[in-house]
C-alpha cells in the first residue's frame, strides 16, 4: 500500500494541554476540512473522553498538574479501546532522557515547544497516513483470517469428501469385477439364468456409479455456478422430478400424494428438480414400507415459499437430525445405505438460491424434509 495514494484523510484528533495559548494555536492549526479537533485542558476529561470515543490521534502535553502526560499516556495504553491510538507528545522539554521516556511509554513522535505550524501539521498528517494504513492492513489481516478459516473448512470438506466418495464407489465397481470376473471365467458353464443375473448386476452397479458421478457434477457446478432466478412452474418440476424415479417408485411400491395446488416460488428450475429427486429419493429408502410421501408448500407471512416432503418412517432423534445436512452424512438404517450426497447436495442449492434446509421429526413419527425460496411477488405467466 503506498501512503501517498490514500484518500484525503478525516479524523478525530484530540489535543491535551493545559496551557490555553497551546491549546488555542493546535487548534486553529488542525483546523481544516475534514478534521474535527476535540480540546482539553486536563488527563482525565480527555482520558474520560477517549473512553467514550477514541481519536485518531492525540497530540498530548507533557508537563500537566495532577497528571501529567506520560501517566496518561501510560493509562491510554492499558485500556483496550484506546491502545493502538498513535500519541504525539508535546513538551518545551528537550532533554534526551524526556524525549527517550515519551518514546518508552509509548508515543510515537515528539513535537517540541514553541509550535511550528508546518512541523505540526505534517507530523500529524505523516501519523494519521500510517495509522490509516495499520487499520487497512488490519483490515486485510481480517479478512485474511476469514479466508483461511474458509479455505479450511473446504479443506476439511474435501477430506470428509474423498473418504465418503472412495468408500461408496468401491462396492459398486466391487460388484462389477466380481461379476465381469465370473462372466470371463465361467461363461461356458453358467446357465443362461446366471448370465442374466450377472448382466443385470453390472447394469445396476453401473447405474449407480453413473447417479454418483452426475451427483457429483452437480456439486461441482454448484459451487462455481451463478444463476439468475425465475419463477418456478413447481407442479412441472415435481412431476419431472417423479419421473425420473419412476422405476424406483414401483419397485417399492411407493405412494405418493400430491397437493391439488402449489405456491409459487423463485429459484432455477434445474436444481429445485434435483432438490425434489433428492428428497423423493430419501424418502423412497427411509420411509416406511410400502413408503408414503406427502408433498405440499405454502406461502408464509415473510416472504418465503415453503415446501416440504413427509414420510412415514422410523423418525429421527434431535442428534440425528443436527447433523443431517452436514456434507456427506449418511442415515444410518439397517435396510439401506445412502451415498452420503443427497442432502448435502440439497443444502448446498437451497442455500445458493437463498433459502434454508431444515427436518421436522421425532422417533417412531416420521418425518417432513422442508426448503424454503423467495416466492413470487409479482405473478408471471411465463412460469419456468
Amino acid at each position: 500500500m503506498d501512503a501517498s495514494n490514500l484518500e484525503p484523510l478525516t479524523a478525530d484528533i484530540m489535543i491535551v494541554d493545559d496551557t490555553p495559548a497551546d491549546l488555542s494555536l493546535l487548534t486553529r492549526i488542525l483546523n481544516r476540512p475534514g478534521y474535527e479537533v476535540r480540546a482539553f485542558e486536563d488527563g482525565e476529561a480527555a482520558l474520560a473522553a477517549a473512553e467514550m470515543q477514541p481519536p485518531d490521534l492525540i497530540l498530548l502535553d507533557i508537563v500537566m498538574p495532577v497528571l501529567d502526560g506520560y501517566k496518561v499516556c501510560e493509562r491510554l495504553k492499558a485500556a483496550e479501546h484506546t491502545q493502538h491510538v498513535p500519541i504525539i507528545f508535546l513538551s518545551a522539554l528537550n532533554h534526551t532522557d524526556d524525549i527517550l521516556h515519551a518514546f518508552q511509554v509509548g508515543g510515537v513522535d515528539y513535537i517540541s515547544k514553541p509550535f511550528h505550524p508546518e512541523e505540526v501539521w505534517a507530523r500529524v498528517e505523516t501519523h494519521l497516513k500510517i495509522q490509516e494504513l495499520r487499520r487497512q492492513l488490519q483490515a486485510a489481516n481480517h479478512s485474511l483470517q476469514a479466508r483461511n478459516i474458509e479455505l479450511q473448512l473446504r479443506n476439511d470438506e474435501l477430506d470428509a469428501f474423498a473418504q465418503t466418495v472412495a468408500h461408496d464407489l468401491k462396492n459398486p465397481l466391487g460388484v462389477i469385477v466380481g461379476y465381469a470376473s465370473m462372466l470371463v471365467d465361467h461363461y461356458p458353464s453358467m446357465s443362461e439364468p446366471d448370465r442374466t443375473t450377472s448382466a443385470g448386476a453390472i447394469v445396476k452397479a453401473s447405474q449407480k456409479l453413473i447417479t454418483m458421478v452426475d451427483d457429483l457434477l452437480l456439486l461441482a457446478r454448484v459451487h462455481s455456478s451463478e444463476v439468475k432466478l425465475s419463477p418456478l412452474n413447481t407442479a412441472s418440476i415435481v412431476q419431472q422430478a417423479l419421473d425420473r424415479i419412476a422405476i424406483p417408485l414401483k419397485e417399492v411400491r411407493a405412494q405418493v400424494i400430491l397437493p391439488a395446488d402449489w405456491p409459487n416460488a423463485m429459484g432455477y428450475a434445474p436444481w429445485v428438480e434435483e432438490i425434489w429427486v433428492n428428497y423423493l429419493s430419501n424418502g423412497l429408502k427411509y420411509g416406511g414400507y410400502p413408503p408414503r410421501l406427502e408433498l405440499g408448500g405454502e406461502t408464509l407471512p415473510n416472504g418465503i415459499v415453503r415446501y416440504w416432503i413427509s414420510d412415514n418412517g422410523q423418525g429421527m432423534d434431535d442428534e440425528q437430525q443436527s447433523s443431517l445436512f452436514l456434507p456427506f452424512t449418511r442415515l444410518q438404517s439397517g435396510k439401506v445405505s445412502g451415498q452420503g450426497l443427497g442432502l448435502s447436495i440439497v443444502r448446498r442449492i437451497v442455500e445458493k438460491l437463498g433459502g434454508i434446509v431444515g427436518v421436522e421429526s421425532q422417533p417412531g413419527g416420521g418425518s417432513k424434509f422442508y426448503f424454503t425460496l423467495p416466492a413470487v411477488q409479482v405473478q408471471s405467466e411465463n412460469l419456468a
